[in-house]
């Protein structure tokens, strides 16, 4: 049996699993579009949430990003994982005790103003579409790919599929679907590095692995590692390089973005009981760290095959791999495929019959490239969001191996982009129309206003996931810095703090505008290519990168609301009374004096 017909048996089998998923447990009521009917076990719902949070940027991308950047990409773990430390403790079980379907819905009534629900609204549309871009960019690399087609072809397959059953299902469909699709992406992630991790260290774990000793040469498997990127002119693989007040803080704006994405918070107001949503984001975490713990391992060994893939013989003395070999040897054929797709690519450049690949921007590798007759790095494409995808292919493992990666990055992608879409179906209907336009619409009128919402949130999504401002996982870094700069802060000025409407409608407004301004100057207007007027490389404001600046925007969101909330008059009575309420536990009296 060929490897296209595996994928395909692989894909079909699991996309008919959720397609079926989604018609057996089809909503049909606005509180199990919305909520699921609020009845999901706290087990249930944190691998739901697992599913729903390890996206196309976790799965298929994230690896890449610390594969060819090395240490200094750990940021990514550090602040996905930490954020949900943060929803946990500061804000999931107060929202669930706040008893409502959407995040704009709590702000709107925490903060007495229809005003606050729109903006609140906006703020949500805005961080979930573009994070939306990141997912479809996703689909397109692994359709493009196991189903051996365009990457355009693959985006606009994947968006049939995620209409199909995101649109019927709701929350109560995609809550099941998601369940299966973690057990589909869990496997797909950790079955092939157990196998690389055995290949190359013996160690079937492979976050142990990782720093066991490497098989082959015996030394450890990271000064190996270290040794031969260093001699191709590239970065030291352990060490830190980049400037350390932006790693904090993008860090942070991963962080606090996590805990104010609107997608994972209305996850929360599933689960019967206010304790439930605690131990849900527990249990988030847990299933989480299972990918987490083995994306540096899957990073790191696949950065090695790959140099000594075109390195056979041993580093440069040796000589580079042949163009003859990677077209005769089977070893070489994932490389063929991939160029298929466009996002893998090589020319040898001074016609010598070798592929050389290195650091031609390296003042000391230019020394050596001249000495021996080479004319730039010849490995000319290498997109970050294949690594993941063709890692099974470039380790050699069996066909099935291959198939279930294929399922596994799909369902990566699409389990993400149905929880946005339902994210933002629920805020134009729920909460623009129904509490803003129309109060009076049947809950028929509000299920289908929801429908054609996440109808017309794809077609978007696919056309901006056409031209991506990035890969995978940094253009969802940019829906973090939108989501820390104007959701977050307003959801914890809402429970902890007496700031009245005014203020968070201005603190919201302030923060997403100065943020969104910062993002295009950075990565063109309405991410349109060429409209940039600074890049990442060479920042506006001293080393703060685009990626980065969500933490400056919810400061200067904090800082506005709190100003702006002091200057105009204090919060009702009786909202003052429902802070109150929801921030201390039912039954806490005043302390006795015995």
């Amino acid at each position: 049996m060929d490897q296209f017909t595996i994928n395909l048996l692989f894909v079909g089998a699991s996309f008919a699993l959720y397609i079926g998923i989604a018609i057996w447990a089809r909503a049909g009521s606005t509180s199990e579009f919305y909520a699921a009917g609020r009845g999901v076990h706290p087990v249930t719902n944190g691998m739901a949430t697992a599913a729903d949070w390890m996206s196309a940027a976790s799965f298929i991308s994230m690896a890449g990003l610390i594969a060819f950047t090395g240490y200094d990409n750990s940021t990514f773990l550090m602040g996905w994982t930490g954020g949900y430390v943060l929803l946990a403790l500061l804000l999931a079980p107060y929202l669930r005790k706040f008893g409502k379907f959407t995040v704009s819905e709590f702000i709107g009534d925490r903060f007495y103003s229809p005003t606050a629900r729109v903006v609140a609204v906006i703020c949500l549309i805005v961080a979930s579409t573009t994070y939306v871009i990141g997912q479809m960019t996703g689909v397109g690399v692994a359709f493009g790919r196991f189903l051996e087609v365009s990457n355009t072809a693959g985006l606009l397959i994947g968006a049939c599929v995620v209409f199909a059953y995101a649109v019927f299902g709701g929350m109560k469909g995609v809550t099941y679907t998601q369940v299966a699709q973690y057990c589909v992406l869990i496997m797909a992630y950790t079955i092939p590095a157990i196998f690389i991790s055995l290949q190359l260290t013996g160690n079937p774990i492979p976050a142990l692995g990782l720093f066991g000793d490497h098989a082959a040469s015996g030394e450890p498997l990271l000064a190996k590692l270290d040794a031969i990127v260093t001699e191709l002119g590239f970065n030291e693989y352990t060490a830190h390089h980049g400037d350390t007040f932006n790693m904090v803080l993008f860090t942070l704006s991963l962080m606090i973005g996590t805990a104010g994405l609107p997608h994972v918070i209305m996850r929360f107001f599933t689960v019967p009981r206010v304790a439930d949503a605690r131990w849900s984001a527990g249990w988030s975490l847990v299933f989480i760290a299972l990918l987490y713990l083995t994306a540096p391992a899957v990073g790191a060994m696949a950065r090695l095959n790959i140099t000594e893939m075109m390195w056979p013989n041993g580093g440069i003395e040796g000589g580079a791999v042949t163009v003859q070999q990677i077209e005769d040897d089977p070893k070489y054929d994932w490389m063929a495929t991939w160029q298929q797709t466009g996002l893998l690519g090589w020319e040898d450049k001074n016609g010598d019959g070798a592929i050389q690949y290195y650091n031609d921007k390296n003042a000391d590798m230019q020394a050596v490239a001249e000495a021996n007759g080479w004319a730039g790095n010849e490995l000319t494409n290498f997109n970050r969001d294949i690594l993941v995808l063709a890692n099974p292919e470039i380790a050699n493992l069996p066909g099935w191996v291959i198939g279930l990666v294929a399922a596994g990055g799909l369902a990566a992608a699409l389990s993400t982009a149905a929880g946005l879409l339902l994210a933002i179906s629920s805020a134009v209907s729920h909460d623009l129309i129904k509490g803003s336009i129309n109060p009076n619409i049947s809950e028929k009128g509000e299920l289908l206003s929801a429908r054609i919402a996440m109808a017309v949130a794809i077609a978007v999504a696919t056309y901006l996931g056409l031209n991506p401002p990035g890969f995978a996982a940094q253009t969802v870094a940019l829906a973090f810095g939108l989501a820390a700069a104007s959701i977050f802060p307003a959801l914890m000025m809402g429970i902890f703090t007496k700031v009245n409407n005014k203020g968070a409608v201005a603190g919201m407004l302030a923060g997403l505008i100065v943020t969104l301004v910062y993002i295009f100057l950075h990565k063109g207007w309405l991410f349109i290519p060429g409209t940039n007027s600074f890049t990442d490389a060479d920042p506006l404001l001293g080393t703060v990168k685009s990626t980065s600046f969500g933490a400056i925007g919810a400061m200067v969101n904090f800082a506005v609301a709190y100003f702006v909330s002091k200057s105009t008059e204090a919060i009702p009575a009786e909202i003052e009374e429902l802070v109150e309420s929801v921030r201390i536990p039912r039954g806490a009296g005043a302390a006795q004096d015995h």
